[in-house]
């Protein structure tokens, strides 16, 4: 099992997979072995750069047998089809954010996942940074006392030409929504991830600046399972923009999560990271300045897994938390009324 490699294809060949390429890079028992585009110059360019193989076409992909996994980095509203024919091929599936566009095609999902045996990873990389997992354990340890609220903020900025560049950008179709589906989903995954399971929601979205068929603002409230409430302040209208930060408040005390660095920490329990003020970097206003480094972590986690090592940490059931808060949002937005989210 210690000479085992998982052999990943990649489908969608843009900023998102050079991400993944390169995290598949850095573990051990893993290889990326090929991958494939609807735009030949797009998988030209990507496969000379990785040095991989380039297959004439997905369903070409899904037919090598040297492929163990399919990695899904193609424009959301291809997600669940393409996740559905890579289990019905038989291959293991890492979806990027977020796994599909309905709770229908989620659960779709999770019942092919169950009924195949195999798994399916939903890319949720901020979970995996050090001040995530440190405040995770002040979570679970009971350090915060009964958590009393939380304040995710992300104010970030896209402007029109980013929603030009790319004909599926800012479409229902194609994003599934604005600023929560697509910038956002990241920030609602870590607020869930720590305050545990939500149970309503409601909000209002509006596209105030940005000529697209979906939101370019929203604010929203969440209330969980242990009866803490969240709100959430989400643009990309921002200028300048904001570093995305999550503000938790417990009985026994607070901390912020500044992206991946944790800014204030008063809980009694010590931390045992430095305290940061000036986070590295941010995504806020360039979509381009993401690290591979949460990435790089999940893909070896879900090798892990594969290998018998380890549990999955972030398999469909959780992949469809964020899903479920982010169109509930939408849906109180449509009705004006509070949304109840499955148990």
């Amino acid at each position: 099992m210690e000479n085992q490699i998982i052999r990943f294809g990649i489908v969608g060949c843009g900023m998102a997979a050079r991400c993944h390429a390169q995290a598949i890079a850095s573990v051990k028992q893993a290889a990326l072995a090929g991958a494939c585009s609807r735009s030949p110059a797009s998988a030209d360019s990507f496969c000379r750069q990785f040095q991989i193989r380039k297959y004439p076409s997905y369903r070409a992909m899904l037919k090598d047998p040297e492929i163990d996994a399919v990695s899904i980095c193609t424009p959301s509203g291809s997600h669940k089809e393409q996740a559905v024919q890579a289990m019905e091929a038989g291959k293991h599936v890492v979806i990027e954010k977020p796994m599909c566009l309905s709770l229908q095609d989620a659960d779709e999902i999770i019942r092919l996942a169950d009924q195949t045996g195999l798994a399916v990873c939903v890319v949720s990389q901020s979970r995996f940074s050090d001040a995530a997992q440190e405040v995770k354990r002040a979570v679970d340890a009971g350090a915060f006392g009964k958590m009393v609220s939380a304040a995710l903020t992300m104010r970030y900025f896209r402007p029109q030409a980013y929603y030009d560049q790319a004909a599926w950008r800012g479409t229902a179709a194609g994003d599934g929504g604005g600023v929560l589906m697509n910038q956002g989903f990241h920030g609602i995954d870590l607020l869930c991830y720590l305050l545990g399971q939500p149970v309503s929601v409601c909000g209002y979205t509006a596209a105030r600046l940005r000529h697209i068929e979906v939101e370019d603002t929203a604010a929203g409230a969440v209330r969980f399972s242990s009866h803490a409430l969240a709100t959430i302040d989400a643009t990309v209208c921002s200028h300048p923009a904001f570093s995305r930060q999550i503000v938790l408040c417990g009985e026994s005390g607070s901390v912020i999560l500044k992206e991946d660095s944790i800014s204030l920490w008063s809980l009694p329990q010590p931390c045992s990271l430095p305290i940061l003020q000036t986070v590295p970097f941010s995504a806020s206003a360039d979509p381009k300045a993401v690290s591979c480094e949460g990435h790089a972590r999940e893909y070896q986690n879900l090798v892990g897994f594969l290998l018998g090592k380890n549990p999955l940490l972030v398999d469909a059931r959780q992949g469809k938390i964020a899903l479920e808060v982010i169109l509930g949002i939408y849906e109180s937005s449509r009705t004006g009324k509070a949304v109840r989210l499955s148990p």
